[in-house]
């Protein structure tokens, strides 16, 4: 098998809600087959009424179907509402929840039992099997309770800020694991860089996003070959078919391209895996979505700066990688394209600067995590800060009319509005001012 095979199997197991509870049915089924054949080995029986007992049975399995229907629809209604609150990237994560998958895992098996239980009523109860049944619908009772109370709070706009973030710090620890030793480590080596006209171009052969790449496998590629290997788009970036996917330079020996092709998983949209620059954008995507003028929630966007500032933290502490691999001799054998801190910074305070303009507390958040980044990073990264907190003090400047706005909208506050953390500039404190 494959690394594409092997990706794509786990891509699909870990973001699909019906592998489980199939996988449920076939459980229960063999669950009570060797429940009913240990009870007939045994001599058991039960001193229920068989009538009844089939009654009871045939409803719970008919309330349990309306029920998994109920529990579906509601789900998807809830995450359709909340993804038009927020931003539909949330979606994905929700569905592979394990929460919602092992809650529609437990509802589909108490279904699949008390039908199968129900069928092994005849002339006796089955002992086991009936109490198993009857139990088995209460727990998913239970269950069904902690679902509502974690869908009530995963989809919070707190709730759901903080899985992505979650997420993030994952897939930055995975993909930057090295933390800063020293100013000297701010900076990417870009040491021999692929030079001259590539030796071959490999086409991309289908439309869709790129979401990982194998990079041992392609550095094992390059070495068999003995050449250096370009990976064209960044993951996150949408290929085109026939686009570069591959440039390949200095080979002494032919590369496939179907086995270079099968080192890049392609998607229909971005995923957090290897993409450590998505769970920004879909934090940043809420906090926009927040700004609008149809929600105007702008605490929403208070929250999301939240978790974008110790998101941005933890990035500002790891030496990036520059996206060149070397093989065990020292030569350069793979090429990539990687996010730097500028593109972080940019894609961080950007967007909410310009949509939240207009908001005081946003720009006193804003304020306050550029400031605290400023004064907790190293120079290195600090430079890219200091203009863009220059940047939204003459935004704040422009905007607000009033110098009173412009005041308070020139303090940092980590709560946005009533959480002042700052001083009012000099020459500006409220006794100085003049009031109407």
């Amino acid at each position: 098998m494959t690394w594409l095979q092997r990706y794509q199997v786990r891509h699909y197991f870990g973001n699909s809600i019906w592998i489980l509870p199939s996988l449920s049915i076939p459980a229960a089924l063999g669950t009570v087959r060797l429940l009913n054949r240990v009870e007939e080995t045994m001599g058991w029986e039960s001193s229920f009424d068989p009538e009844t007992a089939r009654t009871v049975l045939a409803t719970m399995a008919a309330s349990m179907f309306t029920f998994i229907v109920f529990v579906s629809s509601a789900l998807l209604v809830s995450v359709q509402l909340a993804s038009s609150q927020l931003t539909p990237r949330i979606i994905a994560i929700v569905f592979s929840n394990p929460v919602s998958r092992f809650s529609l895992t437990v509802f589909v098996f108490g279904f699949t039992f008390s039908l199968a239980a129900l069928v092994r009523v005849k002339t006796s109860v089955p002992p086991i099997t009936s109490v198993v049944a009857a139990y088995s619908c209460l727990a998913s009772l239970g269950v069904f309770l902690y679902l509502l109370d974690h869908v009530g709070k995963a989809l919070r706009p707190s709730g759901a800020l903080r899985s992505v973030a979650l997420l993030g710090r994952a897939v930055i620890d995975n993909v930057y694991p090295l933390r800063l030793a020293g100013p000297q480590d701010t900076l990417a080596v870009s040491a021999d860089v692929p030079r001259g006209e590539p030796t071959c171009t490999i086409a991309n052969p289908s439309d869709g996003v790129l979401l990982a790449f194998d990079i041992q496998g392609l550095v094992s590629l390059a070495e068999r070959a003995d050449c250096v290997i370009e990976l064209v788009p960044q993951v996150g970036d949408f290929v085109a078919a026939e686009d570069p996917l591959f440039r390949v330079f200095q080979g002494r020996a032919i590369l496939s391209a179907r086995a270079l092709c099968q080192s890049v998983a392609l998607g229909q949209e971005r995923t957090v895996e290897q993409d450590q620059a998505f769970a920004f954008r879909i934090m940043v995507d809420i906090a926009s979505k927040g700004l609008s003028p149809g929600i105007n929630d702008p605490t929403t966007a208070v929250l999301a700066i939240d978790q974008i500032h110790h998101l941005l933290h933890t990035v500002g502490n790891r030496y990036l990688a520059d996206g060149r691999v070397r093989d065990a001799a020292g030569r350069l054998r793979l090429v990539y394209r990687t996010p730097d801190w500028e593109d972080f910074v940019h894609l961080a305070v950007t967007e909410i600067r310009h949509f939240g303009g207009a908001s005081i507390q946003v720009a006193r958040r804003l304020r306050a995590m550029l400031e605290n980044l400023i004064e907790s990073l190293t120079e290195e990264r600090t430079a890219l800060l200091r203009p863009e907190l220059a940047l939204l003090r003459r935004s704040a400047q422009r905007i607000f009319a009033e110098p009173e706005d412009r005041a308070l909208a020139d303090i940092s506050d980590f709560q946005g509005m009533g959480g002042k953390q700052g001083l009012l500039p000099r020459g500006m404190e409220p006794d100085k001012m003049s009031l109407p």
